[in-house]
C-alpha cells in the first residue's frame, strides 16, 4: 500500500498568489471599462469566484495543518502566509464590490494607476513565492522580496498624493470624497497586505539562517 502523499504548502502558496494576480487583472479590467455601478454587478460574480477558489486553498492548508506532525516551516508562519495572501484577494474583491455598493458614478482618474501597482505587486510576490520553496538555498529570494517592498513604497507614495489631491479638489462632492477615501484606503490595504506576506517570508529566512 502506497503512503498518502504529503500536502505541499509551497504549492498552496503559489496557487494563492496566482489567484491574487487574477483578481488584480480583473480589478484593472473593471476600472478601465467602467461605465456605471450597475454594469459592475456581473463582474462581482467573477471576483467572488476567484476569492472562493482562494478560500478553498486556505481550507486545504488548515486541514493539512490539523494532521501534519511536521511542516516545512513553522506552523504559525504557514498560517500567517496563508491568511496574508487571502487578505490580498479579499481586499481586491471587496473593492470591486464597493464600486457597486457605493453606487460609484464615475471612476477616479488615478484608480487604474493604483490597480496597476497592485498587479505589479502581486506579480513580484508571485516571482518571490515561486523561489520560496528553496529559501534555504536561494541566492535571489532576498532581491525578489525587495522588489515587492519597492512596489509597496510606490503605492504608499501614490496614496499620499492621491489623498491630498482628493481633499483639495473643490469640484468633488462630499459624498464622492467620502467614497473615494474609503476606496483608496482599501487599495492601500491591499498593497500593505502584500508587504505583510513578505515580512513573514523574511522572518522564515531569518529563523532558518
Amino acid at each position: 500500500m502506497s503512503l498518502k502523499s504529503r500536502f505541499n504548502y509551497f504549492d498552496a502558496f503559489e496557487k494563492q498568489v496566482d489567484l491574487a494576480c487574477q483578481e488584480a487583472e480583473l480589478l484593472i479590467e473593471i476600472i478601465e471599462n467602467f461605465t456605471t455601478s450597475d454594469a459592475v454587478l456581473p463582474e462581482i460574480t467573477r471576483a467572488h469566484a476567484i476569492e472562493h477558489a482562494g478560500d478553498e486553498v486556505c481550507h486545504e492548508v488548515f486541514e493539512a495543518l490539523a494532521v501534519d506532525f511536521i511542516t516545512p516551516i513553522e506552523r504559525e508562519d504557514v498560517i500567517a502566509i496563508t491568511q496574508g495572501l487571502d487578505d490580498v484577494v479579499d481586499y481586491m474583491e471587496s473593492t470591486i464590490q464597493r464600486f457597486y455598493m457605493y453606487n460609484v458614478t464615475s471612476m477616479h482618474p488615478r484608480a487604474v494607476e493604483f490597480a496597476r501597482l497592485l498587479l505589479k505587486s502581486c506579480q513580484a510576490l508571485k516571482a518571490a513565492m515561486c523561489d520560496f520553496r528553496d529559501f534555504k538555498k536561494s541566492k535571489k529570494l532576498s532581491a525578489l522580496l525587495v522588489s515587492v517592498s519597492d512596489v509597496e513604497e510606490e503605492a504608499d507614495d501614490l496614496f499620499f498624493h492621491v489623498m491630498r489631491d482628493l481633499y483639495l479638489r473643490s469640484e468633488e462632492s462630499p459624498a464622492d470624497v467620502f467614497i473615494w477615501d474609503k476606496l483608496f484606503q482599501r487599495l492601500e490595504n491591499t498593497a500593505d497586505a502584500c508587504e505583510h506576506v513578505v515580512d513573514t517570508m523574511r522572518m522564515v529566512m531569518l529563523k532558518n539562517a
